[in-house]
């Protein structure tokens, strides 16, 4: 039994790992990416129904707003992952 235990745990693990990865490639590629690389090609089209370019607003405030929404999506996600495996406050 102890092995089994030990293999969920490892599971779980994994599962928290990728999910880190993939909120933590998305904020690096769009505070990074967008913000900064892509910029003077995305300062080519304006914000809709403002006169911000995009590459400036993904710069200034887009990336935040994609920060905190990826802190409520790893909230979410992590809850999900936590009763998939069984550790979740409600279960102990």
């Amino acid at each position: 039994m102890p092995d089994a235990s030990r293999e969920d745990g490892k599971a779980y693990f994994h599962a928290n790992l990728r999910l880190i990865g993939v909120l933590l490639s998305t904020w690096a590629f769009v505070s990074f990416g967008c913000g900064i690389l892509l910029a003077p090609w995305l300062n080519g089209f304006n914000l809709p129904f403002t006169e911000y370019p995009l590459g400036f607003w993904f710069a200034q405030q887009g990336s935040i707003y994609v920060f905190v929404l990826l802190i409520l999506i790893y909230v979410v996600a992590m809850n999900r992952i936590d009763r998939r495996y069984g550790v979740d406050e409600e279960a102990s």
